[in-house]
């Protein structure tokens, strides 16, 4: 895996500036590996990441991890925490990876020297240990087939709205097969044409 600094720099670059949420997803990245086993993850091509945020440190983990969400390798949950579980699909093994909330105290104590909260954090998100930032406990992950890279194991039509729907995220209404906006679990409302 390259140095911190290293991440840092393409960190920065990925997510066009560098800001303590980047490096404390970068740490956290260097950590979920180590954790469970993945020494390269750019190479190993045996990591899922289940990230609780969409904030900067989930930008900075891609770096670390290579995991995408177009490669089926990082999967979002909106938990609204700087967390994240990585899983070695090889080995099955599993640790969920939490930010400390009193390491923002920590940075504000050990450097209060710095001018700013951001340049405070910044230098002890670089430079705490693992411990100070983080806790991180093993858990089991249940994955499906087709919560997992490559090729959709299924694909159907929509009933209603005839979309394409892959990987069994349709919903079965009175035998018919629906997808999860015309089953009425629709993130978004659609507008009519207006009439002239």
């Amino acid at each position: 895996m390259e140095s911190l600094d290293e991440l840092i720099e393409q960190a920065a670059k990925a997510h066009g500036h560098l800001c303590p949420g980047q490096i404390l997803g970068l740490r956290m990245g260097i950590l979920g590996c180590r954790l469970v086993g993945v020494e390269d993850p750019k190479k190993e091509k045996s990591l899922i990441v289940c990230v609780e945020i969409d904030r900067c440190a989930t930008d900075a983990l891609s770096v670390v991890t290579g995991c995408r969400l177009g490669k089926r390798t990082l999967k979002f949950f909106d938990y609204g925490k700087v967390a994240a579980t990585f899983i070695n699909t090889r080995t099955g093994c599993a640790y969920r990876v939490v930010a400390r909330d009193s390491s923002r105290v920590l940075a504000d104590e050990l450097f209060s020297h710095l001018p700013t909260k951001k340049d405070r954090q910044m230098a002890a998100y670089r430079t705490l240990p693992d411990d100070e930032l983080f806790t991180y406990e093993r858990v089991r992950i249940a994955l499906s087939p087709e919560d997992l890279p490559g090729r959709p194991r299924s694909r159907v039509f929509c009933a209603r709205c005839g979309e394409g729907v892959n990987d069994h995220r349709e919903v079965v209404v009175n035998g018919q097969p629906l997808c999860r906006a015309c089953a009425g679990n629709a993130y978004y409302e659609k507008i009519p044409p207006s009439v002239d």
